[in-house]
Formats: C-alpha cells, structure tokens, sequence
C-alpha cells in the first residue's frame, strides 16, 4: 500500500509548483500485509524523458522520504513506488536468528536462493561484474560458511542495485510539478504608464521614454518593469479625469478599454509608437537584467475591431446591445467583457491565445493578467496549459482580488503568482496568521504570492493617513515578507496619498484617466530607501523565498518581528517594523534561537543592513526601539557570535 503522498494538490489533480535549481522533498507511507520488509522508491522525471529513482528513506510508523533536485524548467513527473523486499525481510530474519544462537543453515539455502535469483537479473541488466560476484556468495551461502558475513554491506549493497520487484506497487496518478525560472518565486516588479514617462510635462510619453526610463528602474533595484495595457484605446464612452462619464476630445482614455480604429490586443497605441519600439524595449531592458511584463485585459472597447467581426464573441442583451462590464453598483460602459460560453467558444479560445503568442513572439515573457476570475477557468487551464509546454519560460501574474479559495483555484489551473490580500493585512495578527498560511504546504505548493503595498486601483487608507512613515513601513513589509513583491510607482516613490473622496481607495487624478508628469528628483523620494532594500534582497538568500518564514515574539502590538532563513541555513535576516506611523515604539525581542540554529549561550551578533554597524546580543533578548521620521523599521543579518 502506498498512500499519505506529500506534496500532493488536490490528490494530484493539478501539479505542485517549484522553481530550476529546488530541492524537491518527497513523503509516503508505504507498508505491506504481514511483517515482510518493504522498500521505497521516488521515481522522477522531465516529462518525455526517463524515469530517475531516489531510495527512500524510513522516517518511523511506516512513513518514508527522499529529495530530488530538478534541474531544467518545464513540465515534470513524481511518483512513489513500494514493493514488499524478500533480501531485506530475509537479512532481518538471518541477523534475528544469529543473535538468538539458533541453527540458520536452511535460512543460508533460502538466502541462497535469492542471491542466486538476484544473480540472474544482474546478468539481465547487463551488470555482469555484479551477477559474478552475487554467483560466489550463493555458492558460499549453499555451504553454510557465510552466515555472519551475509549481513555486510559486501553482499547488501549489489541486491539492493538487483532487488527482485515482482510485488511493486505504484502510487498513482504520476504527479506533476511545473517548474519555473527563478524569478518565478523571487522578483521585484516596478509599474509604470508609458504614457506618463515623458520628461516633458504635457507631452504624451512614448515607449521610447520608457527606454530612457530603464537606467532610473535599475537604479531602484528591481528587475521586472510591468506596463499596462499599451494598445489602443476605444472612443466610445471614454472616460474624462477622475472617471467622469464625459471625456474631453483631448482625453486619453483608460489604457484597459482596448481596441479602436488602429486595431486590438495585437496593436501597439499610436502615440506610444510601433511594435519595433517594443522590441527595442524588450532589448534595453534585458541588457540591464530587467523583464519586461505586459499586462493582458481579456475585454474590449465597443471600438475593437472583434466586436465588429465576432458579435457573437459578446453577450447580447435583448433591446440588441453588447452587455457592458458591470460591478454594481459601479458601471464601465466603455469595456465589453468576451463571452467564454457562446457558440463560437473555440474561435474565442484559439484567438485569445493567439494574444500570448504574438506577444512571446516580441520577447515578453511575463504577463499580468486583469482580472483573470471573471473569465472562464477551463480557458486558463487550457490556454496556460498550451502555452507552457511550447514556452515553459513563461510566467503569468493573476491580478485577482476575490475570494481565497476563487484565487487558488487560478493558482492550480496555472498561474505562476497571485496578487494577494496584504493591501488589507495593516494589524500584526492578521500579517502574522496571513504570511504564514501563504508560506507553509499545502498552500505554498501551488500559491505563489506577489505582494503589493499599492496599485492604480488601490490606495488604501494606511497610505492615505499614515504619510512618509507608513509608506516606508507597508514597502519594508512588502519587500521582506515576501519574495516577489511590486510597487506601483512613481505614485508609491513619491508618496501620492490623496483620495479622489473620502473613503475611496481611488487616487486623484488617478492616470489611469489623464497624463500625470512626475518629479523623480524630489528630495523627499522614498528612492534611497527602496535602492537599499532591493540591494540587500538581492545580497542575501534568505530573502530569495518564503519557505523560511518565521514570526517573533515582541512585547508591543504595534512592532512586527520575523525572520527569514535560507535553506541551508547559513543566512538569517530579521526585520523589525513598527506598524504605528504616530508614535515610537518600542519592545523586547524574544528570538526562536532553536528554530534558527542559533545559541544564545554563544551571543548574537547582529548587523544592521540599513544603517551599518554591528553589535553583539547575549542573554536576555534585545530592546528594539522605532519612531516615525527616524527609523520605521530596522533589517539586520543574524550570526553567531565569533
């Protein structure tokens, strides 16, 4: 019997998710009727290619492990396979009988037998140095003077390479793991409007500002730089400045309302510029180590062109009109949602993944997906599906703020990341019970989170009352807390925090509705901040994932304390954050030295990654002290003490 397989999603209905390069750790139970030994096995493979196998090791009460490391990105298989052992049941019963002082000479003929049988597959396999030498010590086991020395690894370690599997059982189904590049766990996403990236106030920017905007992207640090939709915009029902229902002939529109005269998802916005400038784009930015991700809106302006050519790819209402998107009580009449369930389904299907392709084909391998809850799930499963086993590179973004189990739902059917609650996690107990909900299996298995502290839709009221000092708190939080995270900027940067009326998480004069020109060298930028906090994310792999989580004891309910450890333990970093952008704070600290390997008996040094500097802490844990406009939040690299 094998059963109580782990890691395991949904009784392996969809595959786990792991990055090139991760040590993949594999448990079962497996046992047998009777008191026959058994043996284990984790068999492994890239899809397509042969199967590797692991020896399990036994844990204790029938539970077995072993690990493997994959080592290309793409689709690949586990599985555990169990078999009753006759050599191992017999070595146990032999040393048993020895011990006890009885006559083993018809166990030393029975064990002959299985050498000999152990012999003759050897010889099957081609191993003909190993069939030789199991033929001798048959031959000494038929003597009878081999009985003490049949327990040496001399004789085990050639039957265990030969065992006899005829009672194999195989646990099924194969189970699959998607594995992605690196940055499919550890990145830093910095949001842009191309539009707004002129240097120029009042001009509309091009993707060719957006180039001469990469050195100051890589000057903060991050590594993926995430456009909005940049393809035409549709007229009809353009929303004005703060989504007035009335556009002026001068308005630009929301970038989301796709399609016009100029063409769809596959057009590039005229006053952006060409196809060719998002491919010099896609070029500068990969010299500078930057992804260029793309975000994907399946939706249409009612001036796309398929509303036009595929009417039935729309929902019709009775009185003739399209449906427009609706949110009740809020409406978006310059938007058509696409009907995954008319009749013409798989035109719509094979169209929309037409879109990926077009742009994978221009050198974006990321994209961001709007609402992707809204759509049909067996679409995703299918067009992710497709596009993964051609492009296994590519990586998907699910920008969808529903319900839980709606949001690991998109994650099993194969997206790569997922936008999560942290915007609305602001207390230390919501922060702590979230982060580590999303950090342990079985969530962690298929849900990666990308941790956002704002977007053009959401400016949370944190950042509305708390100014400066609840922005650098929300960015810390985001950049350590987890190991893919993203800010919206220059708005985050630059600490835009006005409301467009009380109690809307909407900015005013929000770009999603009009140009915006920003100031990158005001002297209050949080841009100091944020260059250290990538750079140190960058230095230390402790950072580089989310398994190693652990939260603190910290006697004020205002400061949040955790750690993260790097797998083979050798980095510790910890990070303090007061939550209160009023008033100091300040705690005692009561470290987790087991969990993080560390004896306080030896001292903790403890170097502070900020703002320089080191000092020792033994005993009693140290007092951590934070107040707004001094110092928000403190992270520091833990060691023993030399």
């Amino acid at each position: 019997m094998v059963e109580g397989v782990s890691p395991l999603v949904d009784g392996g209905r969809f595959p786990i998710k792991r990055v090139i390069g991760d040590r993949v750790v594999v448990e079962a139970d497996a046992f047998a009727d009777g008191h026959d030994a058994v043996s284990a096995v984790v068999r492994h493979r890239a899809v397509g290619g042969d199967w590797v196998e692991v020896p399990m090791e036994a844990l204790g009460n029938d539970r077995w492990r072993a690990a493997f490391t994959v080592g290309a990105i793409g689709r690949h298989e586990y599985t555990v396979a169990a078999w009753t052992d006759p050599w191992a049941t017999w070595r146990g019963d032999l040393a048993k009988r020895l011990d006890a002082g009885q006559d083993v000479a018809v166990d030393l003929r029975i064990g002959a037998l299985l050498v000999e049988a152990a012999s003759a597959r050897a010889a099957a396999a081609g191993a003909e140095e190993d069939a030789a030498d199991l033929e001798r010590w048959a031959e000494r086991l038929r003597a009878g003077s081999a009985a003490r020395s049949a327990l040496d690894d001399e004789l085990d370690l050639p039957m265990r390479r030969h065992p006899d599997r005829s009672h194999e059982t195989t646990f099924e189904p194969v189970l699959g793991i998607t594995v992605d590049p690196v940055h499919a766990r550890f990145s830093s996403w910095y949001e842009l409007f191309p539009r707004s990236a002129s240097p120029e106030a009042g001009r509309h920017g091009t993707l060719r500002d957006v180039i001469d905007r990469l050195a100051y992207v890589d000057g903060l640090g991050f590594d993926v730089l995430y456009l909005p939709p940049i393809h035409p915009i549709g007229r009809t029902f353009r929303k004005g400045p703060n989504n007035v229902t009335t556009a002026s002939p001068d308005d630009p529109g929301v970038p989301w309302a796709i399609g016009g005269p100029e063409g769809g998802h596959m057009a590039v916005h005229p006053d952006l510029g060409t196809i060719d400038d998002v491919d010099a784009l896609v070029a500068a930015a990969r010299l500078r180590g930057i992804r260029v991700a793309l975000d994907i809106a399946f939706q249409a302006s009612p001036d796309h062109p398929w509303v036009r050519e595929h009417p039935t790819w729309f929902r019709q209402r009775p009185d003739g009109t399209v449906q427009y998107a609706e949110n009740p009580p809020k409406k978006y009449q310059d938007i058509y949602p696409f009907d995954f369930e008319s009749e013409d389904w798989p035109g719509l299907w094979r169209a929309l993944h037409g879109v990926f392709e077009y742009w994978i084909d221009h050198g974006i391998e990321i994209f961001r997906v709007d609402n992707p809850h809204t759509k049909a799930f067996p679409f995703w499963e299918w067009a992710i599906g497709e596009l993964k086993r051609d492009h296994p590179e590519v990586l998907f973004l699910a920008e969808a703020f529903t319900r839980p189990k709606v949001m690991y739902r998109l994650a099993k059917v194969g997206f790569s990341q997922s936008y999560t609650y942290f915007t609305w996690r602001t207390h230390k107990q919501e922060l702590t019970d979230y982060f580590l909900e999303l950090s342990r299996p079985p969530i962690a298995d298929f849900f990666r989170p990308n941790v956002w502290p704002n977007t053009p839709d959401i400016l949370h009221e944190t950042l509305q009352l708390g100014g400066r000092p609840m922005f650098e708190a929300r960015f810390v939080l985001a950049a350590t807390l987890a190991a893919a995270y993203g800010i919206y900027g220059p708005a985050f940067e630059l600490g835009e925090n006005v409301p467009r009326e009380p109690g809307s998480e909407e900015y005013r004069d929000s770009e999603k509705y009009e140009l915006r020109h920003w100031d990158l060298e005001r002297p209050d930028s949080l841009a100091p901040l944020i260059q250290a906090v990538n750079r140190i994310r960058h230095e230390h792999p402790a950072l580089h994932s989310n398994e190693g989580l652990a939260f603190h004891e910290i006697d004020n309910d205002a400061l949040l304390a955790y750690t993260k450890r790097s797998p083979d333990g050798d980095d510790i970093v910890l990070t303090v954050v007061s939550l209160d952008p009023k008033a100091a704070r300040a705690g005692t600290l009561r470290l987790h030295h087991g969990a993080l390997g560390l004896d306080p008996g030896r001292g903790i040094r403890a170097t502070d990654l900020l703002e320089g500097g080191s000092e020792v802490w033994a005993g009693d844990g140290p007092r951590i002290a934070l107040e707004p406009g001094r110092r928000q939040a403190m992270i520091l690299q833990l060691a023993p003490a030399r």
